[in-house]
């Protein structure tokens, strides 16, 4: 703990202290200054800390609701991503389902909503 006390002060000098030279136009060929890499016992994404991948196939049951975005389907706070053209006839905003699917939480996705979800298999009930 003491030593995180002492290094935060330490790189905020540093900073400042590199900040203050780099403004006088004069250090053409002066190299930069190097700021120490901070150790911190905080994870961060780098680190791997990311969701841990699905274990396996998933179904959930209730009623498609509307997202924020549009064309964003939401079933009990999951994002559906349906690719099946099939399968997307049947996900209708009201629609009570069955689906079955993976959860996929690196997935990037324009709606700003719910946990991505990859269906596989779409019942309506």
């Amino acid at each position: 703990m003491t030593i995180r006390r002492i290094s935060l002060p330490l790189l905020v000098a540093l900073a400042l202290a590199g900040c203050a030279n780099g403004g006088s136009g004069d250090s053409a060929g002066a190299p930069a200054p190097s700021v120490p890499a901070a150790t911190s016992a905080a994870p961060t994404e780098e680190s791997g800390t990311s969701a841990p991948p699905a274990a396996g196939p998933k179904t959930l049951t209730g009623t498609i609701v509307a997202g924020v975005e549009p064309n964003c389907l939401l079933l009990d706070n999951h994002l559906l991503i349906i690719k099946d053209p099939e399968l997307e006839t049947l996900a209708k905003v009201g629609a009570t389902v069955t689906a079955t699917g993976r959860a996929a939480p690196g997935l990037m996705t324009t709606c700003q909503q719910g946990t991505p979800f990859v269906v596989t298999a779409l019942r309506a009930k």
